[in-house]
């Protein structure tokens, strides 16, 4: 006889073995396809194919039309000598002398930096000395031209112009090798090695005539290196000419416009820098006082403006005189001023992520003023790393949760995970100017749940349904869908959570109890009850149970709830409002004993929260310290005549809410002290002049008290009485009074430490 139970548990426990190792086969071979798939794609993201980074692009893209750079007014200007010009002046080439008059023009009128997206590589064909051959050759010649001849070369002239002025010369980067080389005025000075191995090498050059050149103050490329789409996203700002860096354009009208010296690179195993990779990369480029974070490549990745016309003076308007010196000034004065063509047929058109047809000078032009206003785009050397866990983060989140939630929950899961990834990286790009690639995370997300969701849908969906038929009628639907996703948790058994416990009481109920008879009573309970519990409920509580007019409800559980504390917060203030309400409309009612009053009682902190009882029956409730402070708390609202107390830890979460602390007190059945609240109203409350100078009188009655100055605790206590103080702490100013009366009659003890000891529970 005495081994049959000891049977029966061994059997209990091994069905119950049998039951929980079902259960976590089914939820590996569910989850299964979608871990299969996150491995897939974390391979992939290794060895991405082409098209991942056309995709990436077309988002990149897709955010810069979004939110162009705001234009600042940097010190740039663009002189494009667009088809009016050429109409104005005749056709390109012009004249070197136009080029020394608009040159000499932008120097007088005070330009910082004159740069030329302009090549001076032949010379100019109506030159004096050209002229006087070619009217040789006429037959109907009848002198030698020897004082023409002799005139100043126009190369000669611009050569001179370009000595005046603070200017710089371009010049076009080929792979096929000559002995052509820009000049140096500055050189590239590097902070490590040099990073040749990553820069684009190029083997010559197409350079301006020494004559023109060499007397520039500086020299820089013009080539762009558009992508295999031909958009232009990021602007080299140097290169690696046959073993020697060179830089741009724009970096090199930056280094004159500043008055500097050599351009500085640093390299990613410079000085101070660590973690670099075995292949020498770009970190920054420096210029005077402008630091230039680039990418590994030595690119600026360029973030557009909108077009912005006033960026843009035409050449003509300079060379016919149409701009008085003043205007010549005000436009031109201390800036940058980039001078390339735009006129049909010379045009120098690129795409960019938010121009089909910029023109390349624009594009120097405004990866200047990027790096003077240091507003960068950049894509961080930690960003693949990030993603790749961001990936591998959220696929096993959508992996490990889609069975457990089921298709439609599983669904709003991913919908929110690939918002969240693509809104991140629009904040990231949007607020930082970081490129953060969301194609790789956003594929996972969709793709595991699409598996898990092909998988699982059919037998998950149909024992789900079976289980809502059988318990539907019977259990709260919270817990149906907790039974549902796991059959098992009707178990006994518990977990500890932190959550917010709320107890509420009707005052006086036992008066109330001798007035009515059963019928009345249980009518004014459900007329009283109704409300409440509907305020609770809207504001996401379980209702544990109701004790008579007692009810016990609480937060965080089963379900997260992450504003537990605010949710009961606000339904207490709820509750008081709707009974005010209740206690109007049924002013006169016979079923409605008069003037009805609560207290409420809020606490938080850890409770074991779960499926308690018997055997026989179960009952999802909860225990711990911190229901049973809230339940204290509850009670002590009749000692201190206010509607709603909370607990110390609460009131920490509820910093904005309008809270007065009351006291220090010792509760019935805890040794530790508490520090009690009340809760006077919501956020909005908080800074209203009535509750500000309440809670300054409230805190003087505490400061007087715990110092043990008791006509000073009188003197506040009368002052807390004044007009201007919020109702509802009259109880509370009887309390101190009575206290202060009885420490007059009866001093505490030297060791006193202004705890209360609460007498009753």
């Amino acid at each position: 006889m005495g081994a049959e139970p000891e049977t029966e548990r061994l059997k209990e426990i091994g069905s119950r073995l049998a039951r929980s190792s079902l259960s976590l086969t089914r939820y590996i071979a569910t989850a299964g396809p979608g871990l299969t798939v996150a491995l897939f794609l974390l391979i992939l993201h290794y060895f991405p194919p082409p098209f991942v980074g056309s995709i990436s692009n077309l988002v990149f893209d897709t955010y810069q039309r979004a939110y162009p750079r705001p234009y600042e007014d940097a010190g740039v200007r663009v002189v494009d000598i667009d088809d009016e010009s050429i109409r104005r002046l005749g056709q390109w080439p012009w004249p070197r002398t136009d080029v020394v008059r608009l040159t000499d023009a932008l120097t007088d009128a005070g330009a910082a930096a004159i740069a030329f997206d302009i090549v001076f590589s032949e010379p100019d064909r109506t030159s004096p000395a050209r002229a006087v051959e070619l009217l040789r050759q006429n037959p109907e010649a009848r002198g030698d031209y020897a004082e023409i001849a002799a005139m100043t070369d126009h190369d000669e002239l611009l050569g001179q112009a370009m000595g005046r002025g603070p200017t710089v010369t371009g010049y076009f980067l080929t792979e096929e090798a000559n002995t052509a080389r820009p000049a140096e005025h500055a050189g590239v000075a590097v902070s490590g090695t040099p990073p040749l191995g990553v820069l684009r090498e190029y083997n010559g050059a197409i350079v301006s005539m020494p004559v023109i050149g060499n007397r520039a103050s500086g020299a820089g490329s013009v080539s762009l290196d558009a992508g295999r789409d031909d958009i232009i996203r990021a602007v080299p700002l140097i290169a690696n000419l046959d073993g020697q860096i060179v830089p741009s354009l724009s970096l090199e009208a930056l280094r004159v416009a500043q008055g500097a010296g050599a351009v500085l690179v640093r390299s990613s195993d410079g000085s101070g820098e660590f973690g670099g990779g075995p292949v020498t990369t770009v970190l920054a480029v420096k210029t005077g006082d402008l630091q230039v974070p680039t990418t590994d490549v030595g690119e600026l990745w360029m973030h557009y403006t909108a077009p912005h016309p006033e960026r843009i003076v035409p050449a003509w308007r300079i060379l016919q005189g149409d701009l008085p010196e003043a205007e010549m000034r005000r436009l031109f004065e201390g800036q940058i001023v980039f001078i390339g063509t735009g006129a049909i047929g010379l045009r120098d058109i690129r795409s960019t992520p938010t121009q089909a047809g910029e023109l390349g000078v624009v594009i120097h032009a405004q990866a200047a003023e990027q790096m003077i206003v240091g507003k960068f785009l950049s894509r961080p050397d930690w960003a693949p790393g990030a993603e790749r866990m961001l990936m591998v983060v959220l696929c096993l989140l959508i992996a490990l949760s889609a069975p457990a939630l089921g298709a439609l929950r599983g669904g709003v899961l991913a919908i929110l995970a690939l918002g969240g990834v693509l809104g991140g990286s629009w904040f990231a790009f949007r607020n930082s100017g970081l490129l953060l690639e969301p194609i790789f995370p956003a594929l996972g997300v969709v793709s595991v749940y699409i598996a898990i969701t092909a998988v699982s849908f059919y037998r998950e969906e149909r024992a789900r349904s079976h289980i809502h038929n059988a318990f539907d009628r019977y259990l709260s639907p919270e817990l149906v869908d907790r039974i549902a996703r796991d059959p098992g948790q009707l178990e006994l058994g518990g977990e500890v959570r932190q959550m917010t416990v709320l107890f509420s009481d009707v005052r006086g109920f036992s008066r109330i109890s001798e007035r009515f008879g059963p019928q009345e009573l249980i009518r004014f309970l459900i007329n009283l009850l109704t409300p409440m519990t509907d305020v609770l409920l809207a504001r996401k509580a379980t209702i544990d149970k109701y004790i008579g007019d007692a009810v016990l409800a609480f937060w965080n559980a089963p379900l997260d709830d992450p504003e537990h504390e605010r949710n009961a917060a606000y339904a207490a203030l709820e509750m008081l409002e709707t009974l005010k309400r209740l206690n109007t409309d049924s002013a006169g009612d016979p079923a409605w004993p008069g003037q009805v009053a609560i207290g409420i009682g809020l606490n938080t902190g850890p409770c074991c929260v779960g499926n308690m009882g018997s055997r026989q029956r179960l009952s999802y409730s909860l225990i711990g310290d911190t229901v049973n402070l809230a339940s204290r708390l509850e009670s002590l609202t009749k000692a201190y005549s206010v509607n709603i107390l909370i607990g110390e830890d609460l009131a920490a979460r509820l910093s904005d809410f309008a809270l007065l602390e009351l006291d220090l007190i010792r509760v019935v059945g805890r040794d530790a002290p508490e520090r009690i609240f009340a809760l006077m109203g919501p956020p909005e409350m908080s800074p209203d002049p009535a509750f500000v100078e309440t809670g300054a009188r409230m805190a003087a009655i505490l400061e007087a008290y715990r110092s043990r100055d008791w006509g000073g605790t009188e003197a506040a206590l009368e002052t807390l009485r004044a007009t201007g103080t919020l109702p509802g702490l009259e109880g509370v100013a009887a309390v101190y009074a009575t206290r202060v009366a009885d420490f007059r009659l009866n001093p505490p003890s030297d060791d006193w430490d202004g705890i209360s000891q609460a007498l009753e529970k």
